[in-house]
């Protein structure tokens, strides 16, 4: 059984899609972007920012299910500048994060006016 998670403190989706589901003891989010969840704009202009506001927004999905980012057992990471940005983006990302840390795939793709879009797995222990 699914259950959608939904909160004013993430950004909205912009299409079909839920920002989270529950499905038993763990938690997929969307992939999300720097959305400002009050004006649906984008947030900065360099990776660091948007990256901050991308683990913000995921953070609040997380939040609106009692999880955190320790509760983070994957990560899927889509870059716009692979090269130029991973280093900067990687240390505000670490940040979010105590070890042992979620197991992650980085990958260049093509981004619609973002540079940086993330999405998680979390797993709710009983």
């Amino acid at each position: 059984m699914k259950k959608e998670l939904r909160t004013d403190e993430g950004a909205a989706p912009v299409g079909a899609y839920s920002q989270g589901l529950v499905v038993g003891d763990f938690v997929y989010t969307s992939g999300m972007g720097p959305l400002d969840p009050e004006t649906g704009q984008v947030v900065g202009d360099d990776i660091e920012t948007q990256t901050h506001q991308t683990m913000k927004n995921l953070g609040a999905v997380l939040a609106a299910h009692g999880l955190g980012f320790d509760d983070v057992i994957k990560s899927t990471v889509h870059l716009q500048d692979l090269k130029g940005d991973f280093a900067r983006y990687n240390e505000v990302y670490k940040s979010y994060f105590t070890p042992p840390f979620p197991v992650r795939t980085t990958v260049g793709s093509q981004l619609m006016d973002i540079l940086v879009e993330i999405d998680f797995v979390a797993h709710k222990s009983s």
